[in-house]
């Protein structure tokens, strides 16, 4: 695959290791970052990782390299429930974008069963811990690599 693939990561995921560690564990994001790194090398992709606390600076990344990347693999952390603007900017992008979550956001409190993110996105997956990552990554290079036909 020519074209690298965006994993982007929302607010107060830069604390992930020390945040709520019986609910998102201690595993930090840099950590989690080089399994998608390790696993990237394995299956031949190359990854651009961006974290950002603002949803600007998620939205700008989506515009600003639109025609780089050939998917993009996005947990918006505490812009699931009200991120418009990202909501918006997903959908017009040339590109598969897959929702993810550590926790199963269902198992939680009821407010954070709704993403204004999923109907934007392609699919969602979540409740498996930092597998979610891997288990997205895994999935959006083979949505990525199957052949196009014609429609």
């Amino acid at each position: 695959m020519s074209k690298p693939i965006y994993i982007l990561n929302g607010p107060n995921l830069n604390r992930l290791g020390t945040r709520e560690p019986h609910i998102y564990g201690t595993m930090t994001l840099e950590q989690l970052n080089e399994r998608l790194r390790t696993l990237a090398a394995k299956i031949q992709v190359q990854l651009i990782i961006v974290q950002s606390n603002h949803e600007g600076v998620l939205v700008d990344t989506f515009h600003n390299h639109r025609t780089e990347v050939a998917g993009a693999i996005l947990n918006p952390g505490g812009l699931t429930q009200f991120g418009v603007s990202l909501h918006d900017c997903i959908k017009t992008m040339p590109f598969p974008v897959l929702e993810v979550h550590i926790t199963n956001r269902h198992a939680r409190e009821e407010w954070r069963g709704h993403s204004i993110i999923s109907p934007a996105a392609k699919g969602t997956v979540e409740g498996l811990g930092w597998r979610s990552y891997t288990a997205a990554l895994r999935t959006l290079v083979e949505i990525v690599r199957e052949p196009k036909t014609a429609s």
